[in-house]
């Protein structure tokens, strides 16, 4: 494999385990208004921002036939349990050491991110080898138009680190960053959830069983770091 361009990174459920966290958040606030969600909605709200998620989540307890919540009393129940949760979320296994090779190797990097500046500080600030990464597109950027699935957001951080996204790599877990990134143009690595198949992923991506089966190795004969993935 070529040496990837730059390495774009998802941040909940890739880099950091704070999925459950996410999920189990908004399975308290939806249950206050009526809704008790499944698994498989949940899977929907992966990787999409606060604002999408909230819009969602209203439309699934107006479908089951509940009166709608303003947007500000659904988050007035979410947030504060996963304010509580997620600065205990550890880190995904392999996803340290794959941003430190990066480091080392001088491979650019940026951090594509449904969360919130705010989120972002609170799930990042126990894991010091996150500050490697410098760029960071945010769900909140004031320049995002789209949020994932849209191709946006990595288009916004190629174009940030002046790099073509064709050459990238993005790595992802959820379906709508998925999306999101091959819509991009980017080649794409899938850690998917547990239990998750290839239906709910575009066709076009690389499967991964752990981020430890990333490596990112230096060519000895020229000197120039080269990129191998499973």
């Amino acid at each position: 494999m070529p040496r990837p361009a730059a390495c774009l990174f998802d941040l909940d459920g890739l880099l950091l385990d704070t999925e459950p966290c996410h999920g189990e958040a908004w399975r308290q606030a939806a249950l206050h208004f009526g809704l008790s969600l499944r698994d498989g909605q949940l899977l929907q709200l992966r990787g999409r921002r606060r604002v999408d998620c909230v819009t969602q989540v209203q439309r699934w307890i107006r479908e089951a036939g509940h009166p709608v919540p303003t947007a500000e009393a659904l988050l007035a129940l979410q947030q504060p349990v996963a304010r509580r949760l997620l600065p205990h979320a550890p880190a995904m296994p392999g996803a340290r050491r794959l941003v430190e090779q990066c480091r080392e190797l001088d491979v650019p990097m940026a951090m594509v991110t449904s969360s919130s500046r705010a989120s972002m500080d609170l799930k990042v600030a126990p894991h010091g080898w996150l500050e490697s990464i410098a760029l960071r597109i945010l769900g909140d950027d004031p320049a995002l138009l789209s949020g994932k699935p849209a191709p946006d957001p990595f288009l916004l951080a190629c174009r940030r680190l002046g790099v073509a996204a064709a050459g990238c790599w993005a790595f992802e877990d959820s379906p709508a960053g998925a999306r999101s990134a091959v819509a991009a143009g980017c080649l794409v690595h899938v850690l998917a959830p547990e239990g998750v198949g290839p239906s709910a992923y575009p066709a076009q991506v690389r499967w991964l069983r752990a981020l430890t089966e990333v490596r990112l190795e230096r060519n000895e004969s020229c000197g120039e770091p080269i990129s191998t993935g499973g």
